[in-house]
């Protein structure tokens, strides 16, 4: 059985030969490479031309390349060059790529290696190449169990990314989310994962009861998420590795959206009750609950900050729905969006530099980041029925639902789904799920 440990699967096998990038250049995210200098501001219109051929040594090598090319496709910033354009084959690239064949079909960067089946086992090794100087970047070996090889893909796709980029990939997690089906009046909801790709769906309840608003752990490895048992609102703690799940808290009113602390040893959460509802903090060890926000209005949605040392929630006590940042003790808390319309769903960006949200306007919805303070409010897409962004764990990709099919008097028709943009506001993209889905959550990098 292979380990979830990224760390344990990449140490595997051995490095063949790593290149250090020279310079990391502040502001627009360059990486420089022994001469390849890759600016993200600049591939977002002009994507990076990559070869990707098939690892040589057959079995699972296509296999690998092709899950590679759809990784660095996806992003928006890569452009993978057709492989019926290749004039050198896969096998001979693996020993001595020829570089005037790279060239001249226009990849600048250029990936060969090899996979080698060690009786249930694959070493898959490869190398990454600078086409124009004829240098190597990175050359790395993987060793895991053979059920595996998407992960190793992925894991191949992160270094790339971040070896031409100078930032950190995003390919080696996964989206857990409520799998919805049947009409909008009586739907049945399940917590479901699957890979930030939407391979390997599975569900991880059989929907008896309704599940919402499922969240990570900043380990990856459990989930908190609410559910309605027998009509009793509960906070449920669930465990990937054993299957198990357990009860957080119990609240005699309704308890919305919980979420995990940086540290993952609280869980924040608002809790309704008598026509208010304030923002908790429980202490997931103890079960201990300290009440953060009082008074008049509903104050939801809280989401910390990457260091937890703040809470962005929405509430309406000014009025109107709008968001607030508190210190996550609670109190000071200051309102930072001012623009036209209702804001919701705030979570806040790994990177600490954005929040993002959900803003309903004029009968509109739309997906949009402002920093913290509250300014540099930009929209990224618009449509009707869009809500939950979550960010990728670099920060630099959004994952949300969109209503696809509006539904009818009896709430038939209705359908969901899946999407991914980038924080520059380009590259939308549905993903695909074998059912409805909405609230997604983007897990960390696998550790």
């Amino acid at each position: 059985m292979m380990t979830t440990d990224r760390r344990g699967l990449i140490l595997g096998g051995a490095a063949l030969l790593t290149v250090p990038a020279t310079a990391r250049a502040q502001g627009t995210t360059q990486g420089t490479t022994q001469g390849a200098v890759i600016d993200i501001t600049r591939a977002r219109t002009d994507p990076i031309p990559i070869a990707v051929p098939a690892l040589a040594g057959g079995g699972r090598g296509a296999d690998i390349s092709r899950v590679i090319q759809a990784n660095l496709r996806n992003s928006g910033l890569f452009r993978p060059v057709d492989n019926a354009a290749f004039i050198q084959s896969a096998e001979a690239a693996a020993a001595t790529p020829r570089f005037q064949d790279w060239r001249v079909i226009g990849a600048n960067a250029l990936v060969t290696g090899r996979v080698e089946d060690q009786g249930g086992r694959l070493r898959v090794e490869f190398r990454l190449w600078d086409v124009l100087p004829e240098q190597q970047i990175q050359g790395t070996a993987f060793t895991a169990p053979a059920a595996q090889w998407r992960r190793i893909a992925h894991l191949i796709s992160d270094v790339i990314y971040e070896r031409l980029l100078g930032e950190k990939g995003y390919f080696d997690t996964r989206i857990v989310y409520v799998a919805e089906s049947g009409p909008r009046d009586r739907r049945t909801r399940r917590l479901a994962i699957m890979d930030q790709d939407g391979e390997n769906n599975r569900f991880l309840t059989d929907g008896s009861f309704q599940v919402l608003s499922p969240r990570f752990h900043p380990n990856a490895q459990q989930i908190v998420f609410m559910s309605y048992f027998q009509n009793q609102p509960r906070v449920y703690l669930f465990d990937l590795n054993s299957g198990r799940s357990e009860v957080l808290g119990q609240f005699p009113g309704m308890t919305l959206s919980p979420r995990f602390s940086p540290d993952g040893r609280t869980v924040v959460l608002s809790f309704a009750q008598g026509g208010d509802a304030n923002i908790f903090a429980v202490d997931v060890g103890s079960r201990s609950q300290r009440q953060l926000t009082s008074g008049g209005g509903l104050d939801v949605s809280p989401c910390y900050s990457p260091d937890g040392s703040q809470i962005v929630f929405n509430s309406d006590r000014g009025g109107d729905q709008q968001l607030y940042v508190m210190g996550a003790g609670g109190g000071g808390a200051r309102r930072i969006s001012f623009g036209r319309g209702r804001y919701a769903t705030p979570v806040w960006s790994p990177r600490g530099d954005l929040i993002a949200f959900t803003r309903i306007s004029g009968g509109q919805f739309g997906i949009g980041v402002m920093r913290p303070d509250g300014s540099g409010e930009r929209i990224l897409t618009e449509g009707w029925g869009m809500e939950a962004p979550t960010f990728a764990p670099n920060g630099r990709v959004l994952a949300f639902y969109r209503e696809t099919r509006a539904s009818g008097s009896r709430g038939q028709g209705y359908s969901a789904r899946l999407a991914q943009i980038d924080i520059a506001g380009f590259n939308e993209r549905q993903i695909v799920t074998p059912t409805d889905a909405t609230d997604p959550s983007w897990s960390p990098l696998l550790a």
